[in-house]
C-alpha cells in the first residue's frame, strides 16, 4: 500500500506539470460537446432537449479519452529506463503500474466533474435521484479504471510515445459508433449492429437512463463490459510488466 500510494502522488504530480495534456482531457469534449448541441443539436433534433440526450455520451467520452492517456504515461516510463530502475528496488513491482491507473482515475474524475459542470450550463438538466446519481458514479470509475488498466497494457507493448498514443484516438473516435450521439436505430444496418455489441452502447445508455431517472435495462451489460476490461486489463498489465522488454 505505501509503494502504491508513493506510485499514485508521483502520477499525480506529473499530471499536474502536464499542463497542456490536462487541458486537452478537458477542453476536447467540452468543445465538442458545444460543437453537437449548439451547431448539430437542432438539425439531429428539431424540437429541442439534444443535449439530455447528448452529454451523458459526451461524459462517457470524456472518461475515455482522459484514461487513455494512461498508455502515453507507460510508455513514457518504459522508453525512458525508468522502469528498469524501479525493477531493481525493493518495492512492489503491480505498485509502479497501480499508481499510473489511480492517479488517472482521479484526474478523470476532476475532469469530468468540470465537463459536467459545463453541460449544466450549456442547458443539460438532470432528473436523477441521489441513488441514481451514485450509480452513474460507480459506472463511470469502473470505465475509467477498465480502460486505463487496458491503455497501460497498450503502454507496456508500445515502442515509442507516438504509438502509444494511438490509443487516445482510439478511445475518442469509438464513442461516435455507438448510441453517444445519435440511437442507433438510425444508423445502416452493418453500422447498426456494430453499434448495438460494442462496449460504448450499453454503458452509455445505462448512464444516460440513470442521469434521467429512466429504466436501464442495459445495466448488467454495461457493468460486465466494465468488470471484463477491468481483469484483462489488470492480468495483461501484470503479464508484461515482468516480461522482459525487447532491444530495438
Amino acid at each position: 500500500m505505501t509503494d502504491s500510494l508513493t506510485f499514485v502522488g508521483r502520477s499525480l504530480r506529473h499530471s499536474v506539470r502536464s499542463v497542456d495534456a490536462l487541458l486537452t482531457a478537458i477542453l476536447l469534449p467540452v468543445a465538442i460537446m458545444l460543437l453537437f448541441v449548439y451547431v448539430f443539436g437542432g438539425a439531429l433534433a428539431p424540437h429541442g432537449r439534444y443535449v439530455d440526450y447528448v452529454v451523458p455520451g459526451i461524459i462517457v467520452l470524456c472518461a475515455g479519452f482522459g484514461s487513455a492517456g494512461t498508455a502515453v504515461a507507460v510508455a513514457q516510463d518504459m522508453t525512458t529506463g525508468v522502469v528498469d530502475r524501479f525493477r531493481t528496488l525493493p518495492i512492489s513491482a503491480a505498485a509502479v503500474l497501480t499508481g499510473h491507473v489511480v492517479a488517472s482515475v482521479a484526474r478523470n474524475a476532476l475532469s469530468t466533474l468540470l465537463v459536467l459542470g459545463v453541460a449544466l450550463l450549456a442547458g443539460f438538466r438532470p432528473t436523477a435521484d441521489p441513488l441514481n446519481w451514485l450509480a452513474a458514479a460507480g459506472l463511470l470509475l469502473a470505465l475509467m479504471t477498465a480502460i486505463s488498466w487496458l491503455a497501460a497494457c497498450f503502454g507496456l507493448l508500445a515502442r515509442s510515445i507516438e504509438a502509444a498514443n494511438a490509443v487516445t484516438f482510439a478511445a475518442a473516435f469509438i464513442p461516435y459508433l455507438s448510441s453517444a450521439f445519435v440511437p442507433v436505430d438510425t444508423m445502416p444496418a452493418g453500422l447498426r449492429a456494430v453499434a448495438t455489441h460494442q462496449p460504448v452502447t450499453p454503458i452509455t445508455d445505462t448512464l444516460r437512463a440513470l442521469m434521467l431517472d429512466q429504466p436501464a435495462p442495459h445495466a448488467l451489460t454495461a457493468l460486465a463490459w466494465c468488470a471484463a476490461g477491468i481483469v484483462a486489463g489488470r492480468i495483461g498489465a501484470a503479464y508484461l510488466f515482468r516480461r522482459p522488454r525487447p532491444n530495438g
